[in-house]
């Protein structure tokens, strides 16, 4: 089997990390967690799965979870949040992981959930992420918020799924503590759009999530995914446009959310 670095960005992960450990602890030749200062037992259920941890201030998404991947002993590294769980059927394939093209990586199918319920149409499905892959040939964007690896090579789907807890309860769902990096980055790119640019925005967003992407099949939480979704397009934006620039450092926002 091709030895694979498991690496992690946390903060206060306490709640899945277990779970998300447990997962990865049967192919891993290696778990890399870091993190930002947890104040809970993030360190201690660390511990018991044998990881490496290391402390270092939040920098944005994309830096830490570069750095993240720079602490591998590895080539081969698989990149997951703290709230996020492989299915068995990924996990079986990982074990036998023998590839021979450095230039390929693979993506993997997230499934969201609110709570316990997973969240099957709308914006959140399907959702799509590159996580596997030679550090040699790819690595994560140095995008603040909203990152991803970019591919060099040939793109391949993984077996299974990734079961990801990342909201507790359908109100938690508006809790968008990322959104001063989204307003910083589109300071940086100047963009500042008008109140009727912002409404069409938000207009289609909420569209698109619950009829073209049949959002209603998911009952309320199809409406509060297609409201947060609307929302997440547009508070950004609107924030770069009318707040004073965030002062001295970045504040770490905890686990990564839907796009």
């Amino acid at each position: 089997m091709t030895p694979i670095s498991v690496v992690l960005i946390t903060l206060n992960a306490e709640r899945h990390l277990e779970r998300v450990l447990a997962s990865v602890s049967g192919f891993a030749s290696e778990i890399v967690i870091l993190d930002s200062g947890s104040t809970d037992g993030t360190a201690a259920i660390a511990r018991r799965f044998d990881a490496r941890v290391v402390v270092r201030p939040f920098a944005g998404y994309g830096p830490q979870k570069r750095a993240a991947v720079a602490l591998a002993n590895h080539e081969w590294v698989l990149s997951l949040d703290g709230d996020e769980v492989l299915d068995p059927q990924a996990q079986d394939f990982l074990r036998t992981f023998t590839p021979t093209d450095t230039t390929a990586c693979w993506r993997i199918r997230r499934r969201n959930h609110v709570g316990p319920r997973e969240i099957r149409h709308g914006h959140w499905s399907p959702d799509w992420c590159l996580r596997l892959f030679n550090r040699s040939r790819h690595n994560f964007s140095e995008a603040l918020v909203h990152e991803a690896v970019h591919p060099t090579g040939p793109v391949h789907t993984l077996p299974g799924s990734l079961l990801h807890f990342g909201y507790t309860d359908l109100i938690d769902v508006f809790r968008m503590p990322y959104h001063r990096l989204k307003a910083d980055a589109a300071r940086a790119k100047d963009r500042r759009p008008g109140s009727l640019n912002l409404l069409g925005r938000a207009a289609w967003t909420f569209f698109n999530s619950y009829v073209l992407r049949n959002g209603w099949r998911d009952g309320q939480a199809g409406v509060v995914v297609a409201m947060s979704s609307s929302l997440n397009a547009v508070l950004g934006l609107a924030s770069a446009a009318w707040d004073e620039p965030a002062a001295t450092h970045i504040p770490d926002p905890g686990p990564s959310r839907p796009k």
